[in-house]
């Protein structure tokens, strides 16, 4: 039960389409150097990266365990995959593997190979106060089209669950730092820290309770207040938003049966700073497989090109980066770039556009520039790659917009991605 300080904050908060959450963690006896393992839809080409993981992980209590990664979303077993991963969350459950701590954020301070520090604050969103459509005037807003077609694999996982695991990252804009700047003065207790496998760095989370749970309130209070736009909204869904909509979708069809304050009206996600320079906006490329490649990048040339560059691979990154309104590719030994037609907010939105409108073609979006350069080098295979990203563009063209086209960035490579840790009941 929550004192009757922390009731008058979580109605403040509530306001402000956040619950304070009671979050589980694994038991000391945890390992959690192999409980912790990157988001499901990471690496979704390379089967032998999560090959890798659970070689590190063996028979060893894991977050692998609890979790659907996406390269096997096609697999026939896929059935059976859920009704295992919603055996074991019972299972660690009711043998104590996690266990349930007092009301609370988390501050999460994070390490990668690229950055040296990222804050964040796990914390939970009403789903109440979440729209992911085009056009909404939510406080909390998707920032990108969801395409229902991807919601069914996740609702069914969130569906028969006793807890949810997130890997939603959530933006703020708050470039005078007023939430994380709101706890720099505060001792909160150690809760864990752990480095993370396959090179994801390192992270360590606080306990946020009590008086600095006031602090942030007051901190959100006074950013929701600055808000611009007709529409003003407070929270952009930077990453897993198809699992944020999931999770929308599961509480919809359970409201009208349940009490208002059901836990499954929450989800669990970690809020980040647009501005924090540990966060980096790296852009999602295009990885196209067609029989016949060079027709389909003739086809593209002609229809969107105004203009084409031939680069080699080592000069292209460079090329990309100064260059506007063009995107990059890669097809075997071809390299070079594109300059685009017409003249548009984002790069993207021609590539996806015409994507979306052409013949059925096999598209993955593929995160991490090295990668993208291996696979556009193989048998059959167009890579398309994006220009940078600019995240001060993020909040106005989601205001002015309603969302932005799929995967138009992603918040730093594959390895900066969440690491799966922190989780919380949504089953009583």
């Amino acid at each position: 039960m929550l004192s009757p300080m922390n009731d008058a904050i979580r109605e403040r908060l509530g306001k402000l389409g956040i619950h304070v959450p009671k979050l589980l963690l694994p038991n000391q006896d945890v390992d959690l150097y192999r409980w912790a393992v990157i988001a499901c839809d990471q690496h979704t080409s390379e089967p032998d990266y999560w090959e890798e993981v659970a070689s590190v992980v063996e028979d060893a209590p894991s977050t692998l365990d609890l979790i659907f990664p996406e390269v096997y979303l096609e697999d026939p077993d896929a059935r059976d995959r859920i009704e295992c991963i919603q055996t074991a969350m019972r299972d660690y459950l009711t043998t104590g593997v996690v266990r349930e701590m007092e009301p609370g954020f988390v501050l999460t301070v994070r390490s990668t190979p690229h950055v040296s520090e990222r804050n964040g604050l796990m914390l939970a969103i009403d789903l109440d106060s979440y729209d992911f459509n085009p056009g909404a005037d939510s406080i909390i807003r998707a920032t990108e089209r969801t395409i229902l077609e991807r919601l069914p694999a996740r609702v069914r996982i969130r569906s028969g669950a006793p807890m949810e695991i997130p890997h939603v990252l959530v933006l703020i804009d708050d470039p005078d730092d007023l939430v994380f700047g709101s706890l720099s003065e505060s001792d909160p207790p150690q809760l864990y820290s752990t480095e993370l496998m396959l090179g994801g760095g390192s992270i360590t989370g606080y306990h946020i309770t009590g008086s600095a749970l006031d602090r942030v309130a007051e901190a959100l209070e006074t950013l929701f207040s600055r808000a611009k736009g007709k529409k003003p909204f407070l929270f952009a869904v930077g990453d897993g938003n198809h699992s944020l909509a999931a999770a929308k979708q599961v509480w919809d069809k359970m409201r009208p049966s349940v009490a208002p304050d059901h836990p499954a009206r929450y989800a669990l996600v970690e809020v980040v700073n647009l501005y924090d320079p540990g966060l980096r906006f790296e852009p999602i490329h295009r990885l196209i497989r067609v029989e016949n490649r060079d027709q389909w990048l003739e086809d593209l040339r002609a229809q969107i090109g105004s203009e084409v560059t031939e680069y080699s691979v080592g000069e292209l990154r460079t090329a990309l980066r100064h260059s506007t309104g063009a995107v990059g590719y890669i097809a075997g030994d071809q390299s070079g770039l594109i300059t685009l037609k017409e003249s548009r907010e984002l790069p993207v939105t021609a590539i996806q556009e015409y994507l979306n409108s052409g013949e059925d073609v096999n598209i993955d979006y593929i995160h991490g520039w090295d990668t993208s350069i291996q696979l556009g080098g193989q048998e059959g295979h167009v890579v398309l790659l994006m220009p940078e990203f600019d995240p001060g563009m993020l909040f106005p063209t989601v205001s002015k917009r309603g969302v932005l086209p799929r995967k138009a960035f992603s918040l730093g490579e594959a390895v900066e991605k969440r690491y799966y840790l922190e989780g919380r009941l949504i089953d009583r």
